[in-house]
């Protein structure tokens, strides 16, 4: 009988948590035409929260002010991403929204640059950290943009479903650094837990913003919701919180930045989704600019935690 490592399972079930992550955008993108994006949100995010409950409930019953703040703190960003990210999918393509989405790992380490934002293990961003910048940025304009369009109107031409998705890497970097404030104070299980229920609540709370809602319960919405809610974040962050502690954070990292590749080959092979030759290459600077940024850290880098 073989036995792996435990290092070796950690290495593949990271890596089958990243193929689910990468899965889930083609996966909502194509439930989404039996669900408004926000109430889509809402139950996914419900589903994952009474999930939650149920396996941590022993753990829940040693509360205190501390950490229900920090569980409101987290899941305000979490909420906020999500939001986000499915309002911005509706109107982009799976593949776009993958790669826009993985600028969480550049927009984290610059946001360290603000001394009140930076957490107590990290340091002020490097060279490193601008150059993925700036490859990154490069290639966002190269994805979002129609070929032929003019330097005036470079940043006009940009659709509003690529601009959600910008904002929804920026509220998902927020929700990075308020994990690196709040983790080392809390208790897995209750900070998972509560980030989750509270981003439920949230998400209810602002589903009329979300325009006219519409619901059809068929085969594919019920797929994935259970896989979104059950798999893609239940699970998954359970298993990542178990997997970073049998991994180094370069091997971590380097399965992380294959979240936007698997989503892109997915999109390819299930929606027919295809990237004409410019937004190949702004994919493939986006893509090296996640690199640079994870894997030539110059400094205690902040823990990364994906939100997909």
């Amino acid at each position: 009988m073989i036995r792996l490592r435990p290092s070796t399972i950690a290495h593949l079930l990271l890596l089958f948590v990243v193929a689910v992550w990468g899965a889930t955008f083609a996966l909502v993108k194509d439930a989404l035409q039996d669900a408004s994006p926000l109430l889509f949100n809402m139950l996914r995010m419900s589903i994952a929260a009474l999930a939650l409950i149920v396996i941590n409930h022993r753990s829940l019953r040693n509360l205190n002010r501390n950490t229900l703040l920090s569980g409101l703190v987290v899941g305000i960003f979490l909420a906020a991403g999500y939001q986000f990210q499915t309002a911005g999918l509706a109107r982009t393509t799976a593949a776009k929204s993958a790669f826009i989405t993985g600028l969480v790992v550049v927009f984290v380490p610059l946001l360290t640059a603000i001394p009140a934002i930076r957490p107590a293990s990290a340091h002020a961003p490097r060279w490193t950290a601008l150059l993925g910048a700036l490859l990154a940025f490069c290639g966002l304009l190269l994805l979002t943009t129609p070929a032929g369009t003019a330097w005036s109107g470079l940043f006009a031409s940009i659709g509003l479903g690529d601009l959600l998705t910008l904002l929804c890497a920026i509220a998902f970097a927020g929700h990075l650094l308020a994990l690196a404030h709040t983790s080392p104070r809390v208790p897995i299980a209750q900070l998972a837990t509560l980030q989750i229920t509270v981003a439920a609540l949230i998400m209810a709370i602002t589903l009329p913003l979300g325009g006219p809602l519409h619901l059809h319960l068929t085969p594919r919405l019920l797929i994935a919701l259970g896989i979104t809610s059950l798999i893609a974040t239940a699970a998954a962050f359970t298993i990542q919180s178990w997997a970073q502690q049998h991994l180094p954070p370069t091997h971590t990292a380097l399965l992380l930045t294959m979240e936007p590749v698997f989503a892109w080959l997915i999109s390819f092979l299930f929606l027919g989704e295809r990237l004409g030759s410019r937004s190949l290459a702004g994919a493939a600077l986006i893509f090296a600019g996640i690199l640079i940024t994870e894997l030539l850290p110059t400094a205690e880098p902040v823990p990364t935690y994906p939100a997909s």
